[in-house]
Protein backbone atom coordinates (compact mmCIF):
# COMPACT_ATOMS: atom_id res chain seq x y z
CA UNK A 1 0.00 0.00 0.00
CA UNK A 2 1.10 3.42 -1.11
CA UNK A 3 2.21 6.20 2.16
CA UNK A 4 -0.65 8.41 3.10
CA UNK A 5 -0.02 11.87 1.75
CA UNK A 6 -1.69 14.37 4.01
CA UNK A 7 -1.29 18.10 3.42
CA UNK A 8 -0.68 20.73 6.26
CA UNK A 9 -1.59 24.44 4.49
CA UNK A 10 -1.78 27.30 6.64
CA UNK A 11 -0.49 31.46 6.06
CA UNK A 12 3.56 32.16 5.13
CA UNK A 13 2.91 34.70 7.86
CA UNK A 14 1.49 32.66 10.60
CA UNK A 15 1.68 34.09 14.52
CA UNK A 16 3.91 32.11 16.68
CA UNK A 17 0.92 29.61 18.21
CA UNK A 18 -0.23 28.75 14.43
CA UNK A 19 3.52 27.78 13.84
CA UNK A 20 4.05 26.07 17.04
CA UNK A 21 0.82 23.87 16.20
CA UNK A 22 2.37 23.31 12.06
CA UNK A 23 5.81 22.11 14.08
CA UNK A 24 3.74 19.30 16.22
CA UNK A 25 1.72 18.26 13.07
CA UNK A 26 4.55 17.77 11.02
CA UNK A 27 6.22 15.72 13.75
CA UNK A 28 2.96 13.76 14.38
CA UNK A 29 2.41 13.08 10.85
CA UNK A 30 5.73 11.63 10.31
CA UNK A 31 5.44 9.73 13.47
CA UNK A 32 2.34 8.06 11.89
CA UNK A 33 4.76 7.25 8.66
CA UNK A 34 2.64 10.20 6.51
CA UNK A 35 4.38 11.71 3.75
CA UNK A 36 3.73 15.58 4.60
CA UNK A 37 2.69 17.88 1.88
CA UNK A 38 2.91 21.42 2.34
CA UNK A 39 3.66 24.66 0.09
CA UNK A 40 7.12 24.25 0.39
CA UNK A 41 8.31 27.62 1.20
CA UNK A 42 10.20 28.40 4.44
CA UNK A 43 7.66 30.75 5.83
CA UNK A 44 5.24 30.05 8.20
CA UNK A 45 2.88 26.70 8.57
CA UNK A 46 4.91 25.26 5.37
CA UNK A 47 8.34 25.79 6.88
CA UNK A 48 7.16 25.20 10.49
CA UNK A 49 5.49 21.52 9.27
CA UNK A 50 7.96 20.84 7.36
CA UNK A 51 10.80 21.01 10.09
CA UNK A 52 8.84 19.35 12.40
CA UNK A 53 8.47 16.41 10.35
CA UNK A 54 11.69 16.13 9.76
CA UNK A 55 12.96 16.03 13.47
CA UNK A 56 11.03 12.64 13.61
CA UNK A 57 13.41 9.96 11.79
CA UNK A 58 12.26 8.48 8.39
CA UNK A 59 9.86 10.89 7.48
CA UNK A 60 9.73 12.27 4.09
CA UNK A 61 7.89 15.87 2.76
CA UNK A 62 7.13 17.24 -0.26
CA UNK A 63 6.82 20.93 -1.16
CA UNK A 64 5.10 21.73 -3.88
CA UNK A 65 6.78 25.57 -4.56
CA UNK A 66 4.76 28.39 -6.20
CA UNK A 67 7.95 29.45 -8.35
CA UNK A 68 10.71 28.27 -10.43
CA UNK A 69 13.79 26.72 -9.56
CA UNK A 70 14.54 28.87 -6.75
CA UNK A 71 16.51 26.82 -3.86
CA UNK A 72 16.66 29.84 -1.45
CA UNK A 73 12.75 30.13 -1.02
CA UNK A 74 12.83 26.00 -0.27
CA UNK A 75 12.15 25.26 3.58
CA UNK A 76 15.05 23.54 5.23
CA UNK A 77 12.40 20.49 6.33
CA UNK A 78 11.89 19.99 2.75
CA UNK A 79 13.09 16.71 1.00
CA UNK A 80 11.25 16.93 -2.42
CA UNK A 81 10.97 20.47 -3.80
CA UNK A 82 8.48 20.53 -6.77
CA UNK A 83 8.91 24.06 -8.86
CA UNK A 84 5.74 24.41 -10.67
CA UNK A 85 6.05 28.37 -11.81
CA UNK A 86 2.36 28.01 -11.13
CA UNK A 87 1.68 30.90 -8.91
CA UNK A 88 -1.10 30.31 -6.82
CA UNK A 89 -2.40 27.99 -9.27
CA UNK A 90 -0.12 25.40 -7.58
CA UNK A 91 -2.87 25.44 -4.82
CA UNK A 92 -4.80 22.96 -7.48
CA UNK A 93 -1.76 20.43 -6.90
CA UNK A 94 -1.35 20.65 -3.42
CA UNK A 95 -5.24 19.32 -2.83
CA UNK A 96 -5.31 16.92 -5.39
CA UNK A 97 -1.72 15.11 -4.19
CA UNK A 98 -2.97 14.93 -0.84
CA UNK A 99 -5.18 12.42 0.99
CA UNK A 100 -6.26 14.75 3.55
CA UNK A 101 -5.82 18.65 4.26
CA UNK A 102 -5.48 20.07 7.16
CA UNK A 103 -5.75 23.68 7.25
CA UNK A 104 -4.36 26.13 10.14
CA UNK A 105 -6.02 29.11 10.78
CA UNK A 106 -7.82 29.14 7.58
CA UNK A 107 -8.26 32.97 7.86
CA UNK A 108 -6.24 33.82 4.53
CA UNK A 109 -7.39 33.77 1.05
CA UNK A 110 -4.57 31.74 -0.08
CA UNK A 111 -5.46 28.95 2.63
CA UNK A 112 -9.20 29.43 1.97
CA UNK A 113 -8.52 28.97 -1.57
CA UNK A 114 -6.88 24.92 -0.75
CA UNK A 115 -9.93 24.36 1.28
CA UNK A 116 -12.59 24.95 -1.74
CA UNK A 117 -10.22 23.30 -3.99
CA UNK A 118 -10.35 20.29 -1.31
CA UNK A 119 -14.10 20.41 -1.00
CA UNK A 120 -14.51 20.43 -4.87
CA UNK A 121 -12.50 17.61 -5.02
CA UNK A 122 -14.56 15.83 -2.23
CA UNK A 123 -11.43 15.54 0.44
CA UNK A 124 -12.13 15.81 3.83
CA UNK A 125 -10.61 18.97 5.59
CA UNK A 126 -9.12 18.90 9.08
CA UNK A 127 -9.28 22.38 10.59
CA UNK A 128 -7.13 23.34 13.54
CA UNK A 129 -7.32 27.09 14.80
CA UNK A 130 -10.12 28.42 12.53
CA UNK A 131 -12.16 31.04 14.03
CA UNK A 132 -15.45 30.45 15.26
CA UNK A 133 -17.08 32.12 11.77
CA UNK A 134 -14.65 30.75 9.80
CA UNK A 135 -15.55 27.10 11.05
CA UNK A 136 -19.19 27.87 10.80
CA UNK A 137 -18.91 28.98 7.36
CA UNK A 138 -16.65 25.91 5.84
CA UNK A 139 -18.96 23.45 7.68
CA UNK A 140 -21.95 24.98 5.65
CA UNK A 141 -20.78 24.42 2.62
CA UNK A 142 -18.61 21.37 3.13
CA UNK A 143 -21.26 18.74 2.78
CA UNK A 144 -19.66 16.97 5.62
CA UNK A 145 -16.14 16.87 4.97
CA UNK A 146 -15.00 19.92 7.30
CA UNK A 147 -13.85 18.65 10.60
CA UNK A 148 -12.36 20.55 13.11
CA UNK A 149 -10.03 19.15 16.07
CA UNK A 150 -8.79 21.11 19.04
CA UNK A 151 -4.67 20.74 18.35
CA UNK A 152 -2.04 18.81 16.49
CA UNK A 153 -3.24 15.70 18.53
CA UNK A 154 -6.83 15.63 17.85
CA UNK A 155 -6.10 16.23 14.20
CA UNK A 156 -4.33 13.15 13.70
CA UNK A 157 -7.26 11.14 16.00
CA UNK A 158 -9.02 12.69 13.08
CA UNK A 159 -7.23 11.96 9.81
CA UNK A 160 -6.99 8.22 11.14
CA UNK A 161 -10.90 8.44 11.25
CA UNK A 162 -11.09 9.57 7.95
CA UNK A 163 -8.39 8.01 5.99
CA UNK A 164 -9.74 4.27 4.25
CA UNK A 165 -8.51 1.27 5.79
CA UNK A 166 -7.56 -0.17 2.26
Amino acid sequence: MRRRIIGVMGPGDADAAIEETAFALGALIARERWVLLTGGRAAGVMDAASRGAKSVSGSVTVGILPGGCTTADVSSGVDIAIFTNMGDARNAINVQSSDVVLALGAATPGTLSEVALALKADKPVVLVGASDHAQRFLAAIGNGRVHVAADARDAIALIKRLLPTA
